[in-house]
C-alpha cells in the first residue's frame, strides 16, 4: 500500500510518503489510521483527531469507512480551505 502525506500531516510524520505492507485485517481507512497511530509519536500526533484529516483513495476523496486493498494509494491531508 502506498501512503502519501501532505502539509502538517507530512511534517508530524516526518516523511512525504511510504510504501507499507499492512496487516490483512486492515480493511478500511479508519482501521488504517488506527494502526498508523501505533507506529510512533509522529503518527500518533498526526492522527490524534482523525476528524482533522481528509483522505483520498487512488486520488479520489474518500470517507473514513472506505474499503481498502493492498495496491491502493492513500493520501492524507488537512481540510482544504478557500481564500
Amino acid at each position: 500500500m502506498k501512503l502519501v502525506y501532505f502539509a502538517w500531516v507530512r511534517e508530524k510524520i516526518g516523511t512525504g510518503g511510504e510504501e507499507l505492507t499492512v496487516p490483512d485485517e486492515i480493511a478500511s481507512v479508519s482501521e488504517l489510521v488506527e494502526w498508523l497511530r501505533g507506529r510512533g509519536p509522529g503518527y500518533a500526533a498526526a492522527f490524534a483527531d482523525p476528524k482533522t484529516v481528509r483522505v483520498a483513495v487512488n486520488q479520489e476523496y474518500a470517507p473514513m469507512d472506505a474499503v481498502l486493498s493492498a495496491d491502493d494509494e492513500i493520501a492524507f491531508f488537512p481540510p482544504v480551505t478557500g481564500g
